[in-house]
């Protein structure tokens, strides 16, 4: 059996920052040199409505992963790291093509082409060919089921963990590499 520790992560949440620079810099390895076939990790992009900027952000991860799978994480990692630039202060006076176009630079630093990141996201002035207006983007289905998953399972706020589909509440975003080890040889069989 393969135990499945899902996390559920908001790319504009401070706390959600902090947990993936953990798991990204020392459980993964850690993972990946002690529990290789025993323990999968997932990343679920968790959208906060409370964070304006943060369907957007989870917009061009979406893309990313329709793009190029295998760059989803480094971009994730790029995204953590320019968080504070998606902050409702740094997007208010620019427009949400404006804002696509800064994400779409960003993942074409992770090695994923950047005008193929824009044709997902930009969203046209043009009413769809059925004379809708409210068309969304090439990626607006795909945020729909990660809603749609998200809402499924009850997740609230994030970080969140779930440790083979029960929510795992002793686990926080201050939880440091040792306490993530000690869990680690607890808990996975």
């Amino acid at each position: 059996m393969i135990d499945v520790c899902v996390t559920d992560l908001d790319y504009v949440c401070p706390f959600s920052a902090k947990m993936f620079s953990t798991l990204h810099t020392s459980v993964f390895p850690l993972v990946k040199e002690k529990y290789p076939a025993k323990v999968q990790f997932i990343l679920r992009q968790q959208i906060q409505p409370w964070h304006p900027s943060s369907t957007l952000v989870h917009e061009a991860a979406a893309a990313v992963l329709r793009l190029a799978p295998n760059k989803f994480y480094d971009f994730s990692d790029a995204l953590f790291e320019h968080q504070k630039e998606y902050f409702d202060v740094n997007v208010v006076h620019e427009s949400r093509n404006q804002t696509y176009k800064r994400l779409a630079k960003l993942a074409g630093t992770t090695g994923v082409a950047e005008d193929k990141v824009l044709d997902l996201l930009e969203v046209s002035d043009k009413p769809g060919d059925d004379g809708s207006l409210n068309i969304g983007n090439k990626v607006t289905e795909d945020v729909k089921l990660m809603v749609k998953s998200n809402r499924m399972t009850g997740v609230h706020v994030t970080p969140t963990v779930l440790f083979n589909g029960i929510v795992e509440n002793s686990i926080s975003s201050s939880f440091t590499p040792q306490q993530w080890e000690e869990w680690l040889e607890k808990n996975v069989v």
